[in-house]
C-alpha cells in the first residue's frame, strides 16, 4: 500500500525528450491553456492514456460470450457514464468515442479553462491567479486548484467566492445596473 505521505508521480515523461515536433506542439498547448509547466500537460496525457487503455481492453472483451462479456459491457457503460458526467464525452457515446479523445478534451474541463471561458477572468493566466488566490468557488465551496476537473453539473455553479472583493464588486455593479 505504501506510505500515505509519499507522493507518487502522476505523469510519465516522454520517451524522446528532445523531439522537436512534440516540443512545439506541447508549447502551444501549454500557452493555450495557461499551464504552469509541461508536467501538468503530461499528467492529463496520462489520464487520457489510462482511459484509452481501458477502452481498448473492454472493446476486446465486449463480444466474448458468457459472464465475461456481460461484465465487460457493464464496465464499459460505467466508464462511459463517468466520462459523460465529467463532461469529456457527449451523450450516447460509445467505446470508440473514448479512443477518439484527445488531451484537449480533458484540458477543457479544468477549472482554470472553465473560469476563463465563462468570462470571470480576462485572460487564462488571470483565471489561474484568481483560483490560486481563492477568489473562485464551485457550488459555494472555495477551490484553489486550477487543475480541478469541473463536472458537467458543476459548470453553472462556478462563481466568485462570497468573501472575495470580486464578488462584492459584482454586487455593486448589479445594484448600479438596476438603478
Amino acid at each position: 500500500m505504501g506510505d500515505p505521505k509519499k507522493h507518487r508521480k502522476k505523469y510519465v515523461t516522454p520517451p524522446r525528450p528532445w523531439d522537436k515536433a512534440r516540443l512545439e506542439k506541447e508549447a502551444q498547448i501549454v500557452i493555450k491553456y495557461g499551464l504552469r509547466n509541461k508536467r501538468e500537460l503530461w499528467r492529463f496525457q496520462n489520464i487520457l492514456r489510462k482511459y484509452r487503455r481501458v477502452a481498448r481492453d473492454l472493446l476486446a472483451k465486449v463480444d466474448m460470450p458468457g459472464k465475461e462479456g456481460e461484465y465487460a459491457k457493464a464496465k464499459a457503460q460505467m466508464v462511459i457514464k463517468k466520462l459523460i458526467k465529467m463532461g469529456v464525452l457527449q451523450e450516447n457515446a460509445t467505446l470508440d468515442d473514448i479512443l477518439n479523445l484527445g488531451v484537449e478534451n480533458f484540458l477543457e474541463r479544468r477549472l482554470q479553462t472553465v473560469v476563463y471561458r465563462q468570462g470571470l477572468a480576462n485572460t487564462i493566466k488571470q483565471a489561474r491567479q484568481l483560483i490560486v488566490h481563492g477568489h473562485i468557488a464551485v457550488d459555494g465551496r472555495r477551490v484553489t486548484a486550477p487543475s480541478y476537473i469541473v463536472e458537467r453539473d458543476e459548470e453553472s455553479k462556478i462563481t466568485y467566492y462570497i468573501n472575495s472583493p470580486f464578488a462584492k464588486r459584482e454586487i455593486v455593479k448589479g445594484e448600479e445596473a438596476t438603478s
